[in-house]
Order: structure tokens, then sequence, then C-alpha cells
């Protein structure tokens, strides 16, 4: 019987935000995430971490083939872009008079869209 329990992460950053890389290769560049895999504590976002993989012949590639995948990246290598101040930053949570619990840019304060 297994009784490890699986770690899910919580990541503020969800599908279809804009992401700023804060470090490593791909530093600087901005993408669309993709995918979130909360149990990795990865994210994957297009364009960014592409990486080839050598695939062996089958009926997909009869003669084999050389393809590129995107690959996730860690959560903490990312910051979401705010567009207005141009540069990363961090996501807070605000409740409205309504109860309505709204994400909001740490640095200036506007909702995320």
């Amino acid at each position: 019987m297994n009784t490890k329990a699986k770690t899910v992460y919580k990541i503020r950053i969800k599908k279809g935000d804009i992401v700023i890389v804060r470090s490593g290769k791909y530093k600087g560049k901005t993408g669309k995430v993709v995918t979130t895999h909360p149990s990795l504590n990865k994210v994957t976002v297009e364009g960014i971490n592409i990486v080839k993989k050598h695939v062996k012949p089958n009926k997909a590639y009869p003669q084999g083939a050389i393809v590129e995948l995107t690959k996730p990246m860690w959560v903490s290598k990312l910051g979401i872009y705010d567009a207005s101040a141009k540069k990363a930053s961090k996501i807070a949570y605000k409740v409205d008079k309504d109860g309505a619990k709204k994400r909001v840019y740490k640095t200036s304060g506007k909702e995320i869209a």
C-alpha cells in the first residue's frame, strides 16, 4: 500500500496569463502560459524552454525524427508580466465589496485581466 501523499503546490499563475522569465537561459522573454502542473510546481510557457528530442522510427515518424518540444519550467523562475509597468510583478489578492476575490498586480495594484 502506497502511503506517500502527492504534494500539490499552490500556483498563483493561471493558464492564459502572460509571464516573463526572471532567470535562466530565457531570461527577459515573455510568453503565454499553456498549462500548469501543480503537482510538479511547474508551468508550460508557449515558445520558452524548447528542447529537441530524438524519436525512433514509428508509425508517426517512419524515418525517425528530431522533434522540438516545449517542456515545463519552475514557477519560481517566472513572474506575471505587468504591461503598464513593463516588468515582472507578483500576484496579490483583494476582496471586493461583493465578496469576490480578485487577482491584482502587486506593483501597480491594477486588476489582472
